[in-house]
């Protein structure tokens, strides 16, 4: 009797143990049933909505379910960043990850609603997106080397405009200061479209930026562009050389687009998700808008999408230490 018992016991305890796994298998299985949301922590219209829209119409394709966009905007991308990490660990609420909301803001703000990279699941690096640095027409350089003779022989002289304190374009604009050794004037703005303004009419002489919202004005000739921050050339601006070409190879990193998920979400959904999100970036399709964008999909494993935002944290410290970068709050 006491034999018997001892072995429904363990049957019982095999059981238990095994649920969770047929949970997880048969979740996986159903995955989706039903709509997907996927949260922009941007307003519409810019770089990171553009990405998701083209990447959520095709990955609802690859699913067989609707992928509904929803754009959360506030805070430099930390409100909807808070509203996923809120979220239920199903796979049913995603988000969008950016070198802002995933790489700068950790760093910089202490109160965030979220932890990077402890609350989210990395699914993959859908997108790299060139900066690029660019100056005014009236600014008497047509290069780099022109440019940094000009910055070095008038310090103080030649401003730069940034999205704001904080943004990408304010920490590569601070990293180009330190890297290169010169004296330039940062003036911040609230978002990319008033500082292009600006720059655009002259009121301030250069501009980081990612490359689609600059590269009209390139090529229109308002704007000359020194260099752009991109593993090789863009085939958009061919005769425009890296920052690695140029000699200041600490500046020539991309933006980056990523897909995540609130932290937890179980196994089998992540890799269906991953493996979903890496097939719409092969759709031919899908590479060439991208790259009317000036972008190249990426597609990386999780793990390897989490040691890139790891690197990323790493290094804008590292940036808003040397320049001595804070936000109040």
């Amino acid at each position: 009797m006491k034999r018997r018992q001892l072995i429904l016991s363990f049957c019982v305890a095999g059981a238990a143990a095994l649920t969770p796994i047929a949970n997880a298998v048969a979740q996986a299985q159903d995955y989706p049933s039903k709509p997907i949301t996927l949260i922009v922590p941007f307003a519409p219209g810019g770089t990171t909505d553009i990405v998701a829209r083209l990447v959520a119409d095709k990955l609802g394709t690859q699913l067989k379910q609707t992928v509904v966009v929803e754009n959360k905007a506030g805070a430099g991308g930390s409100i909807g960043s808070g509203a996923l990490v809120n979220s239920a660990p199903d796979g049913y609420t995603l988000g969008m990850a950016t070198v802002s909301t995933h790489g700068i803001n950790p760093v910089l703000y202490t109160n965030l609603p979220y932890k990077v990279p402890q609350d989210f699941t990395p699914i993959t690096n859908l997108a790299a997106v060139p900066n690029i640095m660019v100056v005014h027409n009236s600014v008497p350089a047509k290069n780099m080397q022109e440019f940094l003779a000009l910055a070095k022989k008038d310090p103080g002289k030649y401003s730069y405009a940034s999205a704001g304190n904080g943004s990408v374009s304010h920490m590569m604009g601070e990293l180009f200061k330190t890297s290169s050794g010169t004296d330039i004037l940062h003036v911040p703005y609230r978002g990319v479209g008033p500082a292009l303004n600006d720059t655009l009419a002259g009121q301030v002489n250069i501009l980081f930026d990612n490359l689609p919202s600059s590269l009209p004005h390139v090529n229109s000739g308002k704007l000359v562009a020194l260099a752009v921050a991109a593993p090789e050339r863009s085939s958009s601006l061919p005769n425009v050389p890296t920052f690695k070409e140029v000699g200041l190879e600490a500046v020539n990193d991309s933006s980056w687009f990523g897909l995540v998920g609130p932290a937890n979400l179980p196994a089998p959904v992540l890799e269906k998700l991953s493996k979903a999100a890496i097939a719409v970036l092969q759709d031919p399709a899908v590479k060439e808008r991208l790259a009317g964008l000036g972008a190249t999909p990426v597609g990386n494993s999780p793990a390897e999408f989490k040691a890139q935002i790891e690197e990323t944290i790493a290094r804008n410290a590292r940036i808003a230490k040397e320049a001595n970068i804070t936000i109040s709050q």
